[in-house]
């Protein structure tokens, strides 16, 4: 193809695959963090919150593997019927009468959610090559990120509804935004595609383009899509897994944080738009990053970045400065978490070879980040209200541990490659000649596979 054919090509893709995911995660991020906009609608005294049972309703866990299930049940199966299943759950959750029942129901939508994440992350890297993931992430995400925005938009106006059906303003929040992603759910069934080699939206000269780009993207012998075992010991022994899925808690935990705890002081409609602007900032943020990012092929700085403003934001919040100040720092937190996610889910998928060990891999980060996630839900407690001591000092101790891991990381994939190019002249010179099956089981240990920094 020539370059503008290729660029076309991939627009098209664009176009029938990244509104959709967008939409579907947007509404995973609005039922995910609604219960920080129903909290100040009066959930925390109509259900009895007391003490920290609220800090355990917002913990949620419990991300998987997607990569065999995806394989087997096909996105267009998997990904919509999960996004209905969670629907009906927040539904369910404006129709709860207690704490027990709040915690059920929200233990159901954690497992419910458990696929969406890394099911897409490892959805669009069997799609786009290395160097184009980071902008279509960032696409993606940025869907999560203007939920944060549109979440406090559409609880506003949906505060209006309190005393309709003898139901409260915070009920009306789950159930109005639940049925509305079950809609996107039942849409998704007839819009999603599966895998490049099935999309019939793509001539058959397009389909043999994109997986022939796809398949030798990471090497010359092509990319390992049978499954064994050893992929899944593959990915639990790899350094990198674990040390990049430590530094992805430093991002997302201050996003959870952020997004379930955003209290200005102010009463609860002034407060839940206020959430709006730092969110809008925000999107662009992420999607400016994804761009630049896939431009000059780097993933570490951007990371670098929404460490460093994460860092300031909450130092900001954590000291006596006036209100107005504070909300500023809100805006570096927001931006900087957000616009720092998907460059971390990137990098990962950048570096892993082999769709399987991939998978895993994804499934692994992701829970390292629901962790971080758990862990901001319950320090940041009500009894701390307003200025929140606990939880913005847990939130810059996690992000300083980032920032000390991020350089390590950087330095071992330098050294790495570097000891790669010299192993590969060494054998070049010894015309030592690895056959296409060994190349392909090395995947990213292989002499000719080049981390990304």
């Amino acid at each position: 193809m020539t370059e503008e054919e290729e660029k076309r090509l991939w627009r098209k893709i664009d176009w029938h695959i990244m509104p959709i995911i967008t939409i579907m995660y947007l509404s995973s991020f609005v039922d995910r963090s609604n219960i920080g906009n129903a909290k100040l609608q009066g959930l925390l005294t109509q259900l009895d919150l007391t003490g920290n049972r609220y800090n355990i309703a917002l913990v949620r866990l419990g991300d998987l593997s997607v990569a065999l299930v995806l394989k087997k049940f096909r996105p267009s199966r998997w990904l919509p019927g999960i996004t209905v299943l969670w629907g009906i759950t927040t539904t369910l959750m404006g129709l709860v009468k207690n704490y027990p029942q709040l915690v059920g129901v929200r233990t159901c939508l954690g497992i419910a959610e458990a696929g969406l994440s890394p099911g897409v992350m490892f959805y669009l890297s069997v799609w786009y090559p290395r160097h184009m993931l980071h902008t279509r992430m960032a696409l993606f995400w940025g869907g999560a990120t203007l939920a944060g925005a549109f979440s406090g938009l559409l609880a506003f106006v949906i505060s209006f509804m309190a005393g309709t059906a003898g139901l409260e303003g915070w009920s009306w929040i789950f159930i109005i935004e639940g049925m509305a992603t079950v809609v996107v759910g039942i849409v998704a069934f007839f819009v999603l595609v599966d895998f490049p080699d099935t999309a019939r939206f793509l001539a058959p000269e397009e389909r043999a383009f994109v997986i022939h780009r796809k398949k030798y993207d990471c090497s010359s012998v092509g990319e390992d899509e049978h499954f064994a075992a050893r992929h899944v010991w593959e990915a639990l022994t790899d350094w990198q897994v674990w040390l990049l899925s430590m530094i992805n808690m430093s991002v997302i935990m201050p996003v959870y944080g952020i997004s379930l705890f955003l209290p200005f002081g102010f009463n609860a409609t002034i407060s839940q738009l206020l959430t709006v602007p730092p969110y809008v900032l925000a999107a662009a943020t992420v999607v400016a990053w994804g761009v630049w990012s896939d431009r000059i092929q780097r993933r570490s700085p951007f990371v670098l970045c929404g460490q460093l403003l994460c860092l300031t934001g909450f130092a900001i919040n954590i000291s006596p400065a006036p209100i107005g100040v504070k909300y500023f720092g809100t805006f570096l937190v927001v931006s900087g978490g957000y616009g720092a996610y998907p460059a971390m889910t990137a990098w990962i998928s950048n570096n892993v070879a082999g769709q399987y060990k991939r998978g895993v891999a994804i499934a692994i980060q992701v829970i390292f980040g629901n962790s971080g996630g758990a862990i901001a839900s319950n320090v940041y407690r009500v009894t701390d209200a307003p200025r929140y001591l606990l939880g913005h000092g847990m939130e810059i101790m996690i992000v300083t541990v980032g920032l000390t891991l991020l350089p390590i990381a950087v330095l071992s994939y330098w050294r790495i490659n570097a000891r790669k190019e010299r192993r590969l002249r060494e054998v070049e010179e010894k015309r030592v000649k690895f056959s296409p099956e060994e190349v392909r089981k090395l995947g990213d240990r292989a002499p000719e596979f080049r981390y990304i920094m």
